[in-house]
């Protein structure tokens, strides 16, 4: 069928890695909603049915059978047509497409168009990421074709992600006949990545003169969180419409012909275009999307974390309750010997200010009686980090029990500096079940921190409290392990550690060109030693939210045992 315009609502959605049947009955639910709104098309992200990434359910011959079953179901209900409320328009899906026989499948990352009348198109989607965190090709197979349908009189060239990130695949379909490209979207969140798929995008549209519809898929899974940010560009590059970043949406565009003829779109709705957040706004939200997902997508009833009045805890404590609410958030102050008044005094004040349950637990009953079990092992040595790590392991077993006996999930609240160069301590204040800042430089935890509490200003939260109080931003870091212990005591000045870091971590700069950055050799070296002796500690952290272009877990994979030397 033909016509003069062509409707196409992007459906931004959050969903779930495995659940097919869940995933079927919202594609289902946002079709018809896009029904009700005139849509004659509406697509989803990639692997929608599936969910993205689905790893190695990949392999399990159950996963096949219910996405083949998912398929037929939907092509049944846009078949079908209403029996109760709107009709399904015309759509498409990301799923796993399994070809051959259940004990040797060839799998490709496809997308299908389902409609009531007129044929189905499929598209295998030609480029396989395999680089940071994506391993596409130990699990699907390159298809090598374009895919253009025709629809309401509009030639639609099909991509799927990767694809628009070359160019060969959208030359390929506008040789084919294209007039305008769908691409299909589960692409992870990073800082500054927005800027990059944009950029990316219009380097397409200069290369072929098409209008691009992106839409992208937002949830948590696991490390990773996936921001939405759905865009459509027209042919000369011009932004038409960008969803809200974070957020489910529908968001519609209309398709028409301009006086040459030209495919060109047009937003509908007030507010087309969402601005885009600036860089502490965008990784507070990825933080909170992560932990409300995590949390959620597993049932946990709730976390439970420990508040020391340090500036980690605070942030991560701040974090929780956006994603949670405060009655589903419990902090407990474990002080010893070497806890500051300070320390206890901001750590009570921000739990009332956000209004969480709050207890106090010393632990020093626990230390010491662990000090007198080991005197005998211990004689005629001095004291080191061994004291030391027996509080962060007094304070682990406390936090663990709660979370056993709660069913509250125990998040951890280590930084990327820290997980870095060891300065935490295994079985202690590594313990836990997710680790929200893990991905997070010190310097970041204090802009994200003097962030929150200027949009709590702005936004009138909480009585004109602070959410973080700001002696804790303001105050020189320490771990309070023993006495007058500061940071600096056994790292660089954060300002120097994290630029070091960030240079060897994300960059994958040797010695020698870090330190042509301004760098004293000794000290990149000593650094540098640090990543590497504590690769061990990292390999038993819990998970956490990406939200560098590298983060410990599943981008970073260094040996534990090598002898590579600086």
């Amino acid at each position: 069928m033909s016509g003069d315009v062509l409707k196409v609502a992007l459906a931004q959605l959050n969903l779930l890695v495995g659940d097919v049947q869940g995933n079927l009955a919202r594609v289902i639910a946002e079709g018809r909603r896009a029904g009700e709104q005139g849509a004659d098309l509406v697509v989803f992200p990639e692997l929608t049915l599936s969910g993205y990434p689905p790893e190695d359910l990949l392999f399990h011959r159950g996963l096949r059978a219910q996405v083949e079953e998912a398929v037929a179901q939907l092509s049944q209900a846009i078949a079908d047509g209403p029996k109760s409320g709107p009709a399904l328009p015309a759509v498409i899906v990301g799923y796993p497409e399994y070809e051959g026989s259940a004990n040797a499948p060839r799998l490709y990352n496809s997308a299908v168009l389902l409609r009531r009348d007129g044929p189905r198109a499929n598209h295998r989607k030609n480029c396989l990421p395999n680089y940071r965190v994506f391993d596409e090709k130990r699990y699907f197979s390159a298809g090598d074709t374009a895919t253009v349908f025709e629809l309401r009189g509009f030639r639609v060239g099909l991509l799927v992600c990767e694809d628009i990130w070359e160019p060969e695949p959208a030359q390929a379909a506008k040789t084919a006949g294209a007039e305008l490209l769908i691409v299909i979207n589960a692409s992870p969140f990073e800082q500054r990545k927005q800027q990059e798929r944009e950029r990316v995008l219009r380097s397409r549209i200069q290369e072929v003169g098409l209008p691009i519809a992106y839409v992208n898929l937002i949830g948590g899974q696991d490390e990773l969180v996936f921001d939405g940010n759905s865009v459509v560009f027209d042919g000369q590059g011009q932004l038409v419409l960008r969803a809200k970043a974070f957020d489910s949406a529908l968001a519609l565009v209309e398709f028409y012909r301009d006086g040459a003829g030209r495919a060109v779109p047009r937003a509908v709705g007030l507010h087309p275009i969402e601005p885009e957040l600036r860089a502490e706004a965008s990784v507070y939200n990825a933080l909170v999307l992560g932990v409300r997902d995590y949390v959620g997508k597993h049932g946990f009833p709730g976390v439970v974390m420990g508040l020391s009045g340090g500036v980690d805890s605070a942030l991560t404590l701040a974090l929780a309750v956006d994603a949670l609410g405060a009655d589903r958030v419990q902090v407990v102050m474990m002080p010893s010997r070497y806890t500051s008044q300070m320390s206890r005094d901001d750590a009570q004040a921000q739990a009332r200010t956000l209004g969480v349950d709050y207890s106090v637990i010393s632990i020093e009953g626990m230390f010491a009686a662990t000090l007198a079990a080991l005197a005998e092992q211990f004689a005629g040595r001095k004291p080191d980090t061994t004291e030391e790590n027996i509080q962060a392991r007094c304070r682990g077993v406390l936090l663990m029990a709660i979370s056993n006996k709660t069913g509250r999930m125990l998040l951890t609240t280590g930084n990327k500096s820290e997980m870095a160069v060891g300065y935490a301590t295994l079985y202690g204040d590594m313990n836990g079940g997710f680790a929200p800042i893990k991905d997070c430089s010190k310097l970041l935890v204090y802009r994200l921190c003097r962030y929150r509490n200027e949009r709590s200003r702005e936004r009138g939260e909480y009585g004109g409290a602070e959410v973080i109080p700001a002696r804790v931003i303001q105050r020189e870091p320490t771990a309070e392990l023993r006495p007058d212990q500061k940071d600096t005591d056994s790292l660089p000045p954060y300002e120097v550690l994290d630029a070091i870091l960030e240079a060897f971590i994300e960059e994958d700069l040797s010695v020698d060109e870090i330190v042509a950055r301004g760098f004293d050799r000794a000290v990149v070296g000593r650094v540098l030693d640090m990543v590497k002796r504590n690769e061990y500690k990292r390999r038993q952290a819990p998970p956490g939210i990406r939200v560098s272009r590298r983060a410990f877990g599943r981008d970073w994979r260094y040996p534990i045992t090598n002898g590579y030397r600086r």
